[in-house]
Order: C-alpha cells, then structure tokens, then sequence
C-alpha cells in the first residue's frame, strides 16, 4: 500500500501577488448617453456587425473593461479581445465557460495556466497601502478560485490575477469597498 500524500505535501505558498476583483456590470445601474453596440449574437463570431441594442455608454465601457454586464432584458453583454461583443444568457469566460462569483479567476496562461486551484492566504495590502476591509478580504479568503479566465494579452503580468466577485451592487459601485487592487498579497496554490 503507497503511502498517503498529506494535503500540505501538494500545496505551495507564493507571496508578492497582485490581485484586482471584476464583475458583472448590470445595466439598470447606469445612466450614460445611449450608445448602439454591434457585434455578434453568439459567441462563435468575431467582429461581428450584427445590431445587438443601445445601452448607456458607462454600462457598454464597463462590459469591455470587466468583460460582462447583465442588460435590462436579462440577457449578457459580453465582450472579449478576440471576439468583441456578443449577447449570450450568463457572464462568460474568454473561451465561453460560464463565471461563478467567488471560484472563477483571471492570469496570463504562463503564469497560471487554466485550471489552477488556490486560495488566497493573506489579502496584503490595498494600492494605497491601507489594509483592506475586513469583510472583503474575509470574503475573498474563504473562497475555492480556479483559474478559469486569461487576461486581455499584455493586461497580466507575472504576479497578478483578477478574482471574479459577481454583479455590482448598485449605482457607484466602482467606489464602493468591493472593487479594489490587493497588492503584496499571498496565494496558496494547489
């Protein structure tokens, strides 16, 4: 009989991370001048031209910088580099898996390559060097991340990933609490 391999055996520690949270914008928190978007009704496109609604132009900003946003109608705005935008019936990944709040996370493919398991063991500190609040890094503590995302090439780097956190909250929400940068924090990768 082989002898059994205790957890800690398979588990590493790595310090020095940056970690940025992103989320589903949803529409009805924004109010910017109506914009046309175009692009694809599924994902299996790029660069489509297909009319695909007007929406305020804060809302169609923070889909392409979080990648998602949930419209009025329930459906997702999503975009990608490779693709540019699609409406789709869930947040999605930039290969088309679905994102689960609290499990699913972003990193370039050579740093941590899909499906990488790990939780974060300390939050480090926030960009301005305050610790950050105590429920957000409770929060992000106690959650199982696998990698399940890849950056926008050359938005990554060698010690930095994005922690999906779900939809915003609520009007502001970019200034709320929630949406931070973890700098110097530490991972504990299985």
């Amino acid at each position: 009989m082989a002898p059994s391999r205790s957890p800690s055996a398979a588990t590493r520690t790595s310090s020095d991370w940056e970690i940025t949270v992103y989320y589903t914008a949803v529409e009805e928190f924004h109010d910017g001048a109506p914009e046309q978007v175009t692009g694809c009704r599924t994902m299996d496109c790029s660069d489509g031209d297909d009319a695909l609604g007007t929406y305020p132009a804060d809302f169609v900003e923070a889909v392409r910088d979080e990648g998602t946003g949930r419209t009025r109608s329930g459906r997702y705005l999503n975009w990608s580099y490779d693709t540019g935008y699609w409406l789709d019936s869930a947040p999605r990944t930039s290969s088309g898996g679905s994102l689960v709040p609290f499990v699913s996370a972003a990193a370039d493919p050579g740093v941590l390559p899909r499906g990488t398991r790990f939780t974060i063991a300390g939050c480090g500190s926030q960009e301005d060097g305050s610790t950050a609040p105590a429920a957000v890094c409770s929060a992000l503590r106690d959650a199982d991340w696998t990698i399940t995302d890849e950056f926008t090439p050359g938005l990554g780097g060698p010690k930095h990933l994005d922690a999906y956190i779900g939809e915003e909250t609520g009007p502001g929400f970019t200034d709320s609490q929630w949406y931070l940068t973890l700098t110097g924090a530490r991972l504990r990768l299985r």
